[in-house]
């Protein structure tokens, strides 16, 4: 233990709403507008500020000249740019997240990122996932839903969402709770480069040096978690560095307990939104995995992923110079109505069509099956453990939000407790 750092953050500085509000956080629906473009072409010539709600960030420093760049809105385009890696590549990262978090498997195209993917996969086996289900993930939820199983009303964004995958990534890190409050501010400060440059430099070192300690430790003293795991990873002779390692768990925080955060949000405002749907995953929850996979369909917690074309391409029938930013709108893809039939609207009965919330292709999100396991988890917990669950009916307005990100800042609740 003498080895860890211990971490230190600013209390007076709020990075969750900062981060919120640089996000585009004051914008309830950005759908509509986005399929009033697509409608003009599923490829689009817009300003790369404007992307996303890039137009509120600050500058970065020594920025150079931006270049053209495009917005893809169409399903069929969108999966053509992320299953073309050679065409469309992932580097476009390392001038952004690549600063704070290293070289990551954000930033990597192949053959290197199938290497890298090989070994940090290791981590997430089949066998591992089944245990985390029922020894990690199952007893946090339950802790946290004990905190108002018997008050009759929770909200369920602070009090469980917005905690859970962060106790989860911690606990598959294997870090003592005491470091988590920290730990999860400096994580959210790091993603927070583009608009707060100092704030996200000084977390990505923090971060690294408290990852070192306990890096070395497990070194010395394995145990069963994922940086014991890491440590130990190899494939065909290769193993990772220090600062591979380094790299990947400061990319695991914001990549896992974000996204989980907000899809399951938002896959249960959907359902409490939609009581007909609900009362059926209560009766059946056999309908659950389909739930899942409309959530995400609907309302992806990531809306936009970038990639920089490394030559002249046509797509969609538009032309795309080579070293054009080429930012792919999964949001909107998945509600291409070439695709899907009113697909505005949430329903877990239309048929099953894959969707791109996780990406796909080479750089599907790893992290995929951990995140459905996790949703999986918390919603069987709310249904068993909260008879009669229901929104509010004091709440007013419970609504998504944000542009790049979203989710609802809040879901109140109620629910029967037995007398």
């Amino acid at each position: 233990m003498g080895d860890r750092r211990q971490l230190v953050v600013e209390q007076t500085y709020d990075p969750f709403e900062a981060f919120e509000r640089a996000q585009g956080a004051g914008v309830r629906d950005p759908y509509p507008e986005w399929a009033d473009l697509r409608e003009r072409g599923p490829v689009q010539k817009i300003e790369l500020r404007k992307l996303f709600g890039m137009d509120t960030m600050v500058d970065i420093p020594d920025l150079p000249d931006l270049p053209e760049s495009y917005l893809v809105l169409g399903y069929d385009e969108v999966a053509q740019v992320l299953r073309d890696g050679q065409t469309f590549s992932s580097a476009c990262y390392s001038a952004s997240m690549g600063i704070v978090m290293g070289h990551t498997i954000l930033e990597m195209d192949e053959p290197e990122h199938h290497r890298y993917r090989g070994l940090v996969q290791q981590a997430f086996t089949r066998k591992a996932m089944e245990r985390w289900e029922t020894e990690l993930v199952a007893p946090i939820v339950n802790r946290l839903v004990d905190g108002f199983v018997d008050k009759g009303r929770a909200d369920l964004v602070p009090e469980l969402f917005f905690v859970f995958p962060v106790y989860v990534i911690a606990a598959l890190l294997g870090l003592p709770d005491e470091d988590l409050p920290a730990f999860h501010r400096l994580a959210v400060q790091l993603i927070s480069v583009a608009f707060n440059w100092d704030r996200g430099v000084a977390a990505s070192q923090q971060l690294r040096d408290y990852f070192a300690g306990i890096l070395e430790e497990r070194r010395r003293d394995p145990a069963e978690d994922v940086i014991s795991v890491l440590a130990r990873a190899e494939l065909d002779g290769v193993r990772l560095t220090d600062e591979e390692i380094f790299a990947f768990l400061r990319l695991l925080l914001p990549a896992g307990a974000e996204t989980t955060y907000r899809s399951s949000s938002n896959l249960l405002l959907g359902l409490l939104t939609h009581t007909d749907q609900l009362d059926a995953l209560r009766r059946d929850r056999a309908l659950l995995p389909q739930a899942i996979e409309e959530g995400l369909r609907w309302e992806p917690p990531l809306t936009g992923i970038m990639r920089l074309a490394t030559r002249d391409v046509e797509l969609g029938g538009v032309a795309i110079p080579g070293g054009s930013v080429v930012s792919v709108c999964v949001g909107v893809a998945n509600r291409d109505p070439r695709r899907w039939t009113d697909p505005e609207r949430f329903d877990l009965f239309r048929p099953p069509q894959p969707h791109t919330a996780f990406a796909l292709g080479p750089h599907t999100c790893l992290g995929m099956h951990l995140a459905r396991m996790e949703t999986t988890v918390a919603l069987n917990i709310l249904l068993d453990r909260l008879p009669g669950l229901r929104l509010d009916p004091e709440a007013q307005d419970v609504h998504v939000r944000g542009v790049a990100f979203r989710a609802p800042a809040h879901l109140p609740v109620v629910f029967d407790v037995p007398a």
